[in-house]
């Protein structure tokens, strides 16, 4: 049963996901997490924030996710992003597939994430010690 799960959240639980993923027709499990981190460009980022516009994201997400699951012949994907203020190390995003073979979710996984930062509606603003720098904007 091919299944997907996607969501805007205010923290992830990246242990949850595994479970989430886990197929018995599945062999092969790939997630990708996105974390903050604690330099851009040689400045000490402080903190990251996230907004969106949840129902048109979710509607992307949805999309992609659906397009992968037919593309790889996938059996479940999760796909997650936070909002919200978010420190140095914690998760933001995380994406996964699982699948028959270990060649399709590792394909789906670059898709997934690669695609969910070009075409979903959510943007991101870098806290710095000395000023604040919305970026990636999204369409």
């Amino acid at each position: 049963m091919m299944k997907k799960t996607i969501s805007i959240v205010d923290k992830i639980d990246v242990a949850k996901v595994y479970g989430e993923l886990s197929d018995a027709h599945s062999g092969g499990i790939c997630v990708f997490v996105g974390t903050v981190r604690e330099f851009t460009q040689n400045e000490k980022v402080m903190s990251l924030e996230f907004e969106t516009y949840e129902k048109m994201a979710l509607n992307e997400m949805d999309k992609i996710a659906t397009f992968a699951l037919d593309k790889w012949k996938l059996n479940k994907v999760v796909m997650r992003h936070a909002t919200g203020l978010k420190e140095v190390t914690e998760p933001v995003v995380v994406v996964g597939a699982s699948s028959a073979h270990r060649d399709a979710c590792f394909e789906a996984c670059r898709y997934l994430i690669d695609t969910l930062k070009e075409t979903v509606p959510i943007w991101k603003k870098e806290l710095f010690e000395n000023k604040s720098v919305w970026v990636s904007a999204h369409p």
